[in-house]
């Protein structure tokens, strides 16, 4: 029986049929090795678009990086075997759009973007240490939480979207808002940060899976895309956490 109990993820591009019906024979097989040395390779591409808006304060090419990103991803969810183009140009367009958001929340809070990226590394790697020492274990309950968490959030954060468009977005969301710092909303986004965490578990346990059922080579490419999604989700929110902190002082 496969240890790995179900096909559920919060994580969009990781849903319970990814996997499903992906395995040829005629081709090279999705290796973990493989895929950590793209996520890797991933993640620079990342770190030096960012570097470079972050390091010129351009914000102009925020929208730009969302919604190229945007449709990067929408093109490589439905054609999963372009995912070795598609990831790495995901990656430097989502990249050039941190780069200008970690530069608004560093002119409003010192040091806050080092701080939010050494806290994202160091929870991905905890959490994977913790996954490949059976210390926490993808189990269907634990699958069954982390997805409707994140349906939740989802839902959540989809209805503030429209409130917003026809009055002040919600106190949490608004750094302008006296109960922005309050501890209800500290506490919401600290709950987000958990969930977004819990959700690298599920996506380790995706491309896992994936390389024991013998996915071609180019999942690698799109298990390394799933692994962004969610690292970008969470650092966003690591640094909306840390705002709201600092605002109390």
């Amino acid at each position: 029986m496969n240890r790995h109990l179900s096909f559920r993820s919060g994580n969009p591009a990781l849903t319970k049929n990814t996997f499903k019906n992906i395995s040829d024979s005629s081709v090279s097989k999705m290796t973990l090795e493989g895929t950590v040395n793209k996520t890797m390779i991933a993640l620079i591409l990342l770190l030096c678009s960012a570097s470079y808006t972050f390091s010129n304060g351009n914000t102009s090419l925020i929208w730009l990086g969302f919604i190229a990103g945007f449709i990067l991803a929408l093109v490589t969810i439905f054609k999963k075997e372009w995912s070795p183009y598609t990831v790495p140009i995901y990656a430097i367009f989502e990249g050039l759009a941190l780069g200008g958001i970690s530069f608004i929340y560093e002119s409003q809070y010192t040091d806050i973007v080092q701080t939010a990226a050494f806290l994202t590394f160091s929870i991905f790697g905890a959490l994977l240490f913790a996954y490949k020492t059976k210390i926490i274990k993808a189990t269907e309950n634990f699958k069954l939480g982390v997805f409707a968490a994140t349906a939740g959030i989802a839902i959540f954060y989809l209805i503030s979207i429209v409130i917003s468009f026809f009055s002040e977005p919600l106190p949490i969301f608004n750094p302008n808002s006296p109960s922005y710092g309050s501890l209800m909303s500290i506490g919401f986004s600290l709950f987000v940060v958990v969930i977004a965490s819990l959700n690298l578990v599920l996506d380790f346990d995706f491309i896992e899976e994936a390389a024991e059922n013998g996915a071609p080579k180019y999942m690698e490419w799109y298990g390394v895309f799933g692994l962004l999604v969610t690292l970008i989700w969470l650092y966003l929110e690591i640094l909306r956490l840390l705002a709201k902190l600092n605002s109390r002082r």
